[in-house]
């Protein structure tokens, strides 16, 4: 069996962890102390586990749609007319108000909400079926009723969309 390549995050911490990302790269963190021979130890016992959960991620990436930086200027100008209907269907719906709304090159989050109630959202969602789209639109503006993830928070999604777990899927690609 060969090594599995890995970085490695040292920290004030007291156990290792490993994780994989979406990339399939290997993540461990471990304390500040800990010997580089307990890491490696650590690494290949988990080595079955990393090998899963890197099929399993390339299986997400393979169902995600792809998404090239030569196609932002069409996903903003689909952003900008899609995005503000929908806001203003599902605020009124749901009952609250946001200030705002910005669309954003975020790679890692498809919205967000501020505090000020601001709604911001990647380009990149527009890949992404419609069903997905509303999901994401609802998840924020409920940011502006709970500012958390609490189940109540998750509880008033539910009473828009009641199907919005199947609607998270199409975000993962699972």
């Amino acid at each position: 069996m060969e090594t599995i390549a890995y970085e490695l995050i040292r920290s004030k911490r007291r156990t290792m962890s490993v994780e994989v990302d979406l990339s399939g790269n290997v993540l461990v963190r471990a304390p500040r102390l800990m010997p580089k021979w307990r890491i490696d130890a650590f690494v290949k016992e988990r080595s079955d586990w990393i090998e899963r959960a890197r099929a399993r991620q390339a299986r997400r990436q393979a169902a995600l749609p792809t998404i090239r930086e030569e196609d932002k200027p069409f996903y903003v100008k689909q952003a900008k007319a899609i995005l503000p209907p929908k806001i203003d269907f599902y605020a009124q719906r749901m009952g609250v108000q946001p200030t705002g709304l910005t669309v954003t090159s975020a790679k890692t989050r498809f919205g967000s909400c501020s505090g000020k109630n601001r709604l911001s959202f990647s380009w990149r969602l527009m890949a992404y079926p419609e069903a997905a789209i509303d999901y994401v639109v609802v998840h924020e503006l409920a940011h502006i009723r709970y500012k958390d993830h609490s189940r109540a928070f998750y509880g008033f999604i539910e009473s828009v969309l009641p199907d919005y777990r199947e609607r998270i899927r199409l975000l993962k690609g699972a």
